[in-house]
């Protein structure tokens, strides 16, 4: 009686339990094969056109600005004035040194008159030698002090031309930091202008891609506004020192045959062709650091992950340049690798194919 009691709630227990528990699928990993994505040989800066020479203009002098004729975006001429300054002053020195002028030929007149008076007394023995010395001294002192207010009346007329700023070159203001009313002093930049001409782009190249770079280095710039157009570069100029701000290299990309076509103050884009150093570029999600060393995950042929020590470049926005440490074909887990187990078997899924809903749920 016993064991068909046994045997029935053996049954019952049976029929009551549900059935046994599925088998976990792999985890599914995104993946990129080493070669599909290689880094790419550009290395690419963004950077802004400016003029090829830009010219600050200010006065010799200083004064007070009564007048700027010109504002930015003006376009200007050789010759033509752009500010003034308040005369006044510099035409009250003109007549100061015009008037020594007159003094100094008068005196030049005196000791003209007295040398000969006394050259004449010295013929018939009525002045000693010493004396007439001192005559002829005389003279020629006043003829040096004539000479030095001439220079000097000479200078100061052309510190009145002075207080009228004109340009010697053709382009455009692109800038004007003093107003009119205020004091400049001499050599302070009153208007900026840059010339027509040759343009260029002003870019920055932080100090870890400054060694790349060589003066005549052949680049491709390109307009934001117009991707479609592309122009011939080649660096001109290498900033021998880093912005104490940025710790980046000023490099001016010199693009002769654009002229105005490309619009001072642009963004523009400079393109360099870089030797290809790195194996892959992958995304900087792959890169984790395993015992203080740079790892990624890898998919083997029995769709096993291991951890796979790499040595990486540089860190770019688009991702990380792997150098070494991975084999051609290599598939790398580009997603979610803090959560992944060394040995755990995972489903493949390459990171550019499309992306599949789950409709069902």
């Amino acid at each position: 009686m016993k064991r068909l009691l046994v045997a029935g709630l053996a049954a019952v227990l049976a029929a009551c339990s549900g059935p046994p528990p599925a088998e976990k699928p792999p985890r599914t990993v995104l993946v990129q094969t080493v070669g599909e994505s290689d880094a790419s040989a550009l290395q690419v800066y963004t950077g802004e056109v400016r003029a090829r020479h830009e010219t600050d203009l200010a006065f010799r002098i200083g004064g007070k600005l009564v007048e700027r004729t010109v504002d930015v975006g003006a376009q200007v001429s050789p010759g033509q004035v752009l500010a003034r300054l308040d005369p006044q002053d510099v035409r009250l020195a003109a007549s100061a040194a015009q008037a020594q002028v007159a003094a100094a030929e008068a005196d030049l007149a005196l000791a003209r008159t007295e040398y000969a008076r006394s050259e004449d007394l010295r013929k018939r023995n009525f002045l000693s030698e010493s004396a007439l010395d001192a005559r002829r001294t005389a003279l020629k002192a006043a003829e040096a002090r004539l000479r030095q207010a001439r220079a000097q009346a000479a200078s100061a007329g052309n510190q009145a031309q002075y207080a009228a700023l004109a340009t010697d070159v053709e382009g455009v203001v692109i800038a004007a930091p003093a107003e009119a009313g205020q004091v400049v002093s001499a050599g302070q930049p009153v208007v900026r202008v840059a010339r027509t001409g040759e343009r260029e782009v002003l870019i920055h190249v932080p100090e870890s891609r400054i060694g790349e770079l060589a003066q005549g280095a052949a680049a491709t710039v390109r307009l934001w506004a117009d991707a479609s157009r592309q122009y011939a570069g080649t660096v001109r100029e290498i900033a021998p020192a880093a912005d104490p701000a940025t710790r980046s290299y000023a490099v001016r990309v010199a693009v002769p045959a654009a002229g105005a076509a490309l619009p001072l103050g642009a963004t523009a884009s400079v393109a360099f062709v870089a030797p290809r150093q790195a194996q892959a570029l992958l995304p900087l999600a792959a890169v984790t650091r395993i015992d203080g060393k740079p790892t990624v995950w890898v998919v083997d042929a029995a769709s096993q992950l291991r951890p796979q020590p790499v040595e990486t470049g540089a860190y770019r926005e688009e991702g990380v340049e792997i150098r070494a440490g991975l084999a051609a074909g290599a598939r790398v887990v580009v997603a979610g690798v803090h959560r992944l187990v060394e040995g755990e078997t995972v489903r493949v899924r390459a990171s550019s194919a499309p992306v599949a809903l789950d409709i069902s749920r």
